[in-house]
């Protein structure tokens, strides 16, 4: 049985995977900006920028709002906590890892 927070990181992991939906987070690291504005930076269809959109806030990452006609966008980071906490794991990994070889290159 998979639990919720693996199919969260799951989710997590599927949307940064692209670089495109990389880019978009990166776009919205610096402020709110529309779709038509995401969409001005990137080399295909509107639609398509919408897509990629609709992805990143079924992972939680995108929040958007209406103000009027528009739609805008806004970046929730907290998402990205889930990659931090798994790569936890193996950063405590490498590090007994790399402390065990540097004893065992001190002692030879």
């Amino acid at each position: 049985m998979v639990s919720l927070n693996s199919r969260q990181r799951d989710s997590v992991f599927r949307a940064v995977a692209d670089p495109t939906r990389r880019e978009i987070l990166g776009i919205l690291r610096g402020g709110r900006h529309t779709v038509g504005e995401i969409a001005e930076n990137f080399r295909m269809s509107r639609p398509a920028v919408s897509k990629h959109l609709r992805l990143l806030r079924s992972a939680g990452l995108v929040a958007t709002r209406k103000d009027g006609t528009a739609s805008l966008c806004s970046l929730n980071a907290k998402p990205l906590r889930v990659i931090d906490d798994w790569l936890q794991d193996y950063e405590t990994f490498w590090g007994d890892t790399l402390h065990s070889l540097k004893k065992h290159m001190e002692e030879k």
